[in-house]
């Protein structure tokens, strides 16, 4: 557990540094990706590979924030 307490804290601090000056898109993108990474890294933690989690939780999110993006159009 405490990898992925490690993985949130530092997918956080990136996301907070990369968030100024950037469009809705990225933004969402961004937001999509530390979500998914923060829940594969839970995911991941409880099935013994937070790391591995994380990865495939950030691709998921970031996808999922672009397809919403996409949607929206804002």
């Amino acid at each position: 557990m405490n990898t992925a307490v490690k993985t949130i804290a530092l997918i956080g601090m990136l996301s907070l540094t990369t968030a100024c000056s950037t469009t809705k898109g990225e933004q969402r993108v961004l937001t999509g990706t530390a979500i998914g990474a923060g829940a594969g890294a839970l995911i991941g933690a409880a099935s013994g590979s937070a790391g591995t989690g994380a990865l495939i939780g950030a691709g998921v999110g970031a996808a999922g924030g672009y397809l919403y993006h996409r949607g929206k159009k804002n």
